[in-house]
């Protein structure tokens, strides 16, 4: 089945910067588009960023534009999500995710095609 394991979560003062890593373990996800979403308390999950298979196209969730800057490793098994002036919400979870397409479709901003998840990594950005 293999496995994707998120790490670099923390906390951080508001403003700053941490750097998410999700790396694929059994499998490498070959031809997979890789996903980040975060989970606050008490909400549903929401799409932060994605990142192609095929080209490496990125997409952002407004959001995070500009601030987030989603990446991989050359051998396309790591995944990286750099954040930036962090805000003081809510206390989210960040999940990282991989859906069986390797181009870009509708369905990258949707979790529920994601059927591979990490267990998550939480994110505290205080204030």
């Amino acid at each position: 089945q293999g496995q994707l394991v998120e790490s670099g979560g923390g906390l951080v003062q508001a403003g700053g910067s941490l750097r998410l890593s999700c790396a694929a373990s059994g499998r490498t996800f070959a031809r997979y588009t890789k996903g980040w979403f975060r989970q606050a308390p008490g909400k549903g999950r929401e799409f932060v960023a994605a990142i192609t298979w095929s080209g490496g196209t990125t997409y952002y969730a407004d959001a995070v534009k500009g601030r987030f800057t989603i990446s991989r490793d050359n051998a396309k098994i790591t995944v990286y999500l750099q954040m930036t002036s962090l805000k003081p919400e809510a206390t989210p979870v960040y999940y990282c995710a991989a859906v069986a397409t390797p181009y870009f479709s509708a369905g990258i901003y949707n979790p529920s095609e994601y059927k591979n998840w990490g267990q998550g990594t939480q994110v505290t950005a205080s204030s």
